[in-house]
């Protein structure tokens, strides 16, 4: 991840563990990564998946742009049905990052 600003700013870490429905999964979360991209303090996103389970990490500038994205009514609604049909289980855990460092073979 290159991150648009420079440390102290907070991860969002998600991993979850997938029922077989996938009916309206990719939709929903095509659209949940849209409209987070549109909210203020929002940075980036990562996220990968190797059969059942997933890790995805939103990152964000302070608290308060994850507690309002995470109580915006269409993340909501994602949240419930996610409970309902997508997810056996799922851990949320926020994280604030104090540095970060990277490589990248050129």
């Amino acid at each position: 991840m290159i991150a648009k600003i420079p440390p102290p700013y907070y991860a969002v870490i998600f991993t979850s563990v997938r029922t077989d429905n996938d009916q309206g999964y990719a939709q929903t979360a095509g659209h949940m990564m849209t409209l987070a991209a549109d909210q203020p303090g929002y940075i980036d996103f990562e996220s990968v998946r190797e059969g059942e389970m997933g890790i995805s990490i939103s990152y964000w500038k302070d608290l308060d742009s994850i507690k309002n994205w995470k109580n915006m009514a269409d993340h909501l609604t994602a949240q419930k049905l996610g409970r309902e049909k997508w997810y056996k289980s799922y851990t949320t855990r926020i994280a604030k990052v104090e540095r970060e460092y990277s490589f990248e073979r050129t």
